[in-house]
């Protein structure tokens, strides 16, 4: 590859206001993302689909390329079964990140990617090195290489929220797990 040419990178997405700051940091730094957004852990419907329009009106204006994966919610409840009550941040937001970064890296290995990642580390409330972690252990499995970055790093999270304002984007006040809601 020429070191001109941007990589194809594709991009685990939850909402647009992460994708805000990242897609523009990750244009600035040599690659060409496209969003995949696959959150089957986003309850209730609702707020699924509110999250989705925003992602896609985002993606529109900005024109990102995006890929919207579905499965049935009772997916993502079968895999967190039994952890309803854990702590956040812990062994159930493990497997959330898990499930989601599985099927990133999954797509961006049968597809025509370079590199994969995911905007789940713009959060301050996102464990990065767990996220990091799993990534990095999913680049064996399905062979294609993950990103690892702290995107909150250097006022990404700021940049985030000032850039959703500048785009009056609907912002979350949870991660959309229904188990966090509160």
């Amino acid at each position: 590859m020429d070191k001109t040419e941007k990589k194809n990178i594709l991009v685990h997405t939850c909402c647009a206001p992460c994708c805000t700051y990242v897609f523009q940091y990750l244009t600035d730094n040599n690659f060409n993302p496209h969003g995949f957004f696959y959150n089957p852990n986003i309850h209730p419907v609702d707020e699924y689909q509110t999250r989705l329009e925003e992602l896609i009106s985002f993606a529109e204006i900005k024109k990102y390329p995006l890929i919207l994966k579905e499965d049935p919610v009772d997916t993502w409840f079968e895999q967190v079964r039994g952890l309803e009550n854990c702590q956040e941040g812990g062994k159930r937001c493990e497997i959330c990140y898990n499930i989601r970064l599985e099927e990133t890296a999954k797509y961006a290995s049968k597809s025509d990617f370079d590199i994969f990642t995911t905007v789940l580390t713009v959060s301050p409330h996102k464990n990065t090195e767990m996220i990091n972690n799993l990534g990095t252990k999913l680049t064996e499995k399905y062979n294609i290489e993950f990103l690892e970055a702290d995107f909150k790093k250097n006022n990404g999270f700021k940049k985030s929220i000032e850039l959703s304002r500048k785009y009056n984007m609907y912002r979350q006040s949870y991660c959309g797990c229904i188990y966090s809601i509160h």
